[in-house]
């Protein structure tokens, strides 16, 4: 990345990028043999662009470069949208998917420095749907075609979330499917919804030292082998140890059950291995699982994942990676300058402040700032 690109907005925001890496990465899979001027990297700058202002197709993308700015930091002057489908057809959905995951790695250490704690990983999947007519090789009921994002999503506080592990497949797929590949760190609690109940695999994570709380369903068989005193003031309903499952199909291990009321007063029942904690910290625990559904909400709105440019599957997995890229960049740039302001607002501001001095843009992370100005936080919308 040339000193020109460096000093402006756009440039400050994409820094993060390892070019090394990438460079390393489009070599190892031949990416850019024959390219003249549309290589990998100029690919990824003008997509990250394309998913800042939210351009719904690439006819939107090409007219951008009418942009002389953007022409310096891209290299060339016009692109077709014919030389645009290809790339985006033809590019490794593999180098997004390791730069995706160098980006978490430098969020992760920024929480490294000041969290101590067990975090909370919180796993869930949004489908997001497609036309069938045109996308036949995504379907998955007769007459629906889509792709489902599995995600994993850290938890330090409500106000400091980010993804850190994604899988994208077919809508078909089942979410119980991506459990074990989500699930692979021992020094977290997971945590996740009744839509991945899976007996056998609840007694398969506790034997291999997993911790996780998750709700249970409705019909599910259970036999009480153990109930603990609740006190009147505490919002948990039962707090009891059990099987789960009927006699052909139990657990082996005993587990927590608790029941408690969500906040329209319905009862929901929790499942969990872990015993060491009070019941109300269990409670709280399942409540975060909210963060993600407004994670997903946060991709829908203000990145590019409604509109697909091309129908392959390639160009789907790439695009997805392109915005949980732009998603890793903007709390990268909050986490540095330590502010409180939301991504939403810093992105406002970026959009303003892009080919202007990098400095105009971050000068706005201290203006009005409060006094909870060193608090690192990473807030949604």
């Amino acid at each position: 990345m040339d000193k020109n690109t460096l000093i402006m907005s756009f440039g400050k925001w994409v820094s993060p990028i390892n070019i090394q890496k990438l460079s390393e990465l489009v070599k190892e899979q031949k990416q850019d043999y024959y390219t003249k001027k549309f290589t990998t990297e100029s690919y990824i700058k003008f997509l990250l662009f394309a998913q800042l202002h939210e351009y719904e197709s690439l006819e939107e993308i090409s007219d951008a470069l009418l942009d002389e700015d953007l022409q310096k930091i891209l290299g060339f002057e016009s692109i077709s949208t014919s030389q645009l489908s290809r790339k985006n057809n033809n590019i490794n959905p593999l180098i997004l998917s390791h730069m995706f995951l160098d980006l978490v790695w430098k969020i992760q250490h920024y929480h490294m420095k000041s969290e101590k704690r067990m975090p909370l990983k919180i796993i869930d999947s949004s489908t997001l749907p497609l036309n069938l007519t045109n996308y036949q090789w995504a379907k998955f009921r007769q007459t629906k075609a889509g792709v489902k994002l599995h995600l994993r999503l850290v938890f330090m506080d409500k106000n400091a979330v980010y993804p850190e592990k994604a899988v994208i497949t077919t809508a078909k797929e089942h979410d119980r499917n991506q459990l074990e590949v989500l699930v692979d760190d021992k020094e977290a609690m997971y945590v996740f919804d009744r839509g991945y109940v899976d007996y056998e695999r609840f007694d398969r994570m506790t034997d291999e030292g997993y911790f996780f709380v998750s709700r249970l369903k409705k019909n599910a068989v259970i036999r009480e082998v153990h109930s603990f005193s609740i006190s009147d003031d505490c919002p948990v309903q039962s707090d009891k140890r059990v099987y789960i499952g009927s006699i052909q199909n139990r657990t082996e291990n005993v587990f927590r059950l608790l029941e408690v009321k969500d906040t329209k007063g319905n009862f929901l029942r929790l499942i969990t291995n872990r015993f060491d904690l009070s019941a109300e910290e269990i409670s709280d625990i399942y409540r975060s699982r909210w963060a993600i559904e407004l994670f997903f909400k946060w991709l829908k709105q203000h990145v590019e994942i409604k509109h697909f440019y091309r129908m392959s599957e390639t160009a789907i997995q790439n695009q997805i990676f392109l915005a949980l890229i732009t998603y890793c960049l903007n709390v990268l740039i909050q986490l540095e300058m330590k502010s409180c302001k939301s991504l939403l607002r810093i992105t406002r501001w970026l959009k303003r402040a892009i080919w202007k001095p990098s400095y105009t843009w971050t000068r706005k992370f201290d203006e009005r700032s409060s006094p909870l100005k060193n608090l690192v936080v990473v807030t949604l919308g």
